[in-house]
């Protein structure tokens, strides 16, 4: 059976989702951080696993079900981080990260008969899941990350190594506001999708309820209509 790992950070305000801010604050986007990796720790909970890991940065909280070993994620930049969560275990994993509350226990279930490893695809040309039969941190070491080009590039390395490569299906991250949006449109009945309501409720009320309601939407719709501004994401999961 697989061994089961999420890399993550700690939910701090300032820490996480940073892109979210504006049109949130930095205490609302770590509470929708939060909430996905809840959202995302639920779900492996209940997909079949010999074993599920958490690889953190940070400590752990209340949002840690039981069930999980906690690693501490190693200094280094993101392809030195995965390949070392990698190099932790032994026989099939598959490693994801919490930027996809929307990720499901049958997503999650995996069989590597037939071939050797599971590729998650993102929409922004990361990845969000990366599954190798046997383990090798070579793989990942090198590997430009938070990139356009993250993705292809990672996919490429296994192909070049001889591995078979099975697809999963293409995801959203959640980076920006219109994408939690749209993931939480997704999973409504998630505490992702109910904390991002209860920021938006926030937002509409107050002395300067107005005001408040029109920066977020605001920055919302300038979100869905301009591209993003090209520089480096926060390196904390998959990409």
């Amino acid at each position: 059976m697989t061994t089961l790992l999420v890399i993550a950070k700690e939910p701090l305000p300032g820490r996480v989702k940073t892109r979210l801010t504006p049109p949130f604050t930095p205490r609302e986007a770590a509470a929708l951080a939060e909430a996905a990796l809840t959202d995302t720790l639920r779900a492996v909970a209940a997909a079949p696993a010999s074993r599920r890991v958490l690889v953190l940065e940070g400590a752990p909280g209340p949002w840690l079900p039981p069930g999980f070993d906690v690693v501490r994620q190693c200094a280094g930049g993101l392809d030195e981080r995965l390949a070392a969560a990698f190099a932790g275990v032994a026989g099939p994993a598959l490693l994801i990260g919490m930027d996809t509350p929307q990720v499901t226990p049958e997503l999650l279930t995996v069989d590597f008969a037939g071939c050797d490893a599971y590729f998650g695809p993102a929409e922004d040309g990361g990845f969000w899941a990366l599954g190798l039969a046997a383990p090798d941190p070579a793989l990942l070491r090198g590997v430009p990350m938070s990139t356009p080009v993250t993705g292809a590039v990672q996919r490429e390395r296994l192909v070049s190594a001889g591995l078979r490569v099975r697809d999963l299906p293409r995801l959203r991250d959640v980076d920006t506001a219109a994408d939690a949006e749209a993931v939480a449109a997704l999973v409504p009945t998630g505490d992702f999708a109910a904390r991002l309501a209860r920021c938006a409720r926030k937002a509409g009320s107050g002395p300067d309820a107005s005001g408040a309601r029109g920066r977020t939407e605001t920055a919302a719709a300038a979100v869905r209509t301009r591209p993003a501004p090209a520089r480096p994401r926060p390196e904390s999961t998959p990409r």
